[in-house]
């Protein structure tokens, strides 16, 4: 493995550039308004224990970095030790969370835009790393891109994927899972994420937290609870998050709504990740709720 002679501030840098200064961060609306802010960066160990702990949590079709890895390049002798993952948050605007905050049933037009138009773009940000990785001599790929990436059944989630950003973001330092199974962020639930698995040695992100409930109110101090009030279907209740319920809303329901009254094709909710005190912050106990 050639050695990595950029920090891992010089990754920062790339992913950062791309999203600052590229017109793809677009909701390819009228205005050309920005799908996402400044970004939020993370890295983790391939051999960190947590993504074998993936497999149980999540389901035993839970991908490993190094099975990742190893699916892109199979000629490979991969150890877990060698391989990085590089996560990131694209946090929603100001004005995109304003918009769907106003909403009480389905999403915002500008919410709809950036969970399709944002994604593309988000789509983009891992071509684009990958690239720069594999120009400088490392291994790397999008375990979502990948052709085995699926929706699997899961025992104890219902619906979980063969690579879930959510957990790579977790194990990555940047943030914890709240009651609606959104990921709570230092830039608040209001986001997309993205990731890339890499034959590089990064020194992984300090985790700021002991558990994987931290950041969640309902979970550190019983109280709060304001997704299950946000939830027009309830599909979130203080026993957790109904997947085929929300999925039913979002993509069915959703989709059709987002095609009658917004004239593209698409789809999205998000009213828990907007509204709520984890919308676009670490939430503080003591704050009014």
């Amino acid at each position: 493995m050639k050695k990595f002679s950029k920090s891992a501030d010089s990754i920062e840098s790339i992913i950062k550039e791309f999203v600052e200064t590229s017109p793809e961060n677009s909701l390819k609306n009228s205005a050309n308004d920005r799908a996402f802010d400044s970004p939020l960066i993370g890295f983790s160990s391939g051999a960190d224990p947590l993504y074998q702990d993936f497999k149980t949590h999540v389901g035993p079709f839970h991908w490993t970095p190094k099975e990742a890895l190893a699916q892109a390049f199979p000629d490979l002798l991969l150890e877990a030790e060698e391989i990085s993952v590089i996560s990131w948050v694209l946090p929603q605007t100001k004005a995109t969370r304003k918009d769907n905050r106003n909403e009480a049933l389905y999403p915002s037009e500008s919410w709809a835009r950036a969970r399709i138009f944002g994604e593309e773009f988000n789509v983009k940000v891992r071509k684009h790393l990958v690239e720069y990785l594999m120009r400088e001599g490392h291994e790397a790929v999008a375990p979502v891109f990948l052709p085995n990436w699926k929706i699997e059944q899961s025992e104890r989630f219902t619906l979980a994927s063969t690579w879930s950003e959510r957990h790579a973001a977790y194990a990555s330092g940047l943030g914890t899972f709240g009651l609606c199974d959104g990921l709570i962020t230092a830039k608040g639930k209001a986001m997309r994420l993205g990731s890339v698995a890499a034959r590089i040695k990064i020194a992984p992100t300090p985790r700021p937290y002991m558990d994987h409930n931290a950041y969640c109110l309902f979970y550190s101090t019983g109280k709060c609870g304001k997704c299950i009030e946000r939830c027009p279907v309830q599909a979130v209740s203080k026993n957790g998050h109904d997947k085929l319920k929300c999925f039913s809303h979002t993509k069915i329901d959703g989709g059709d709504y987002v095609k009658s009254h917004y004239g593209f094709d698409g789809y999205g909710c998000g009213l828990c990740q907007t509204g709520v005190p984890c919308e676009s912050r670490i939430p503080k106990v003591n704050q009014e709720l």
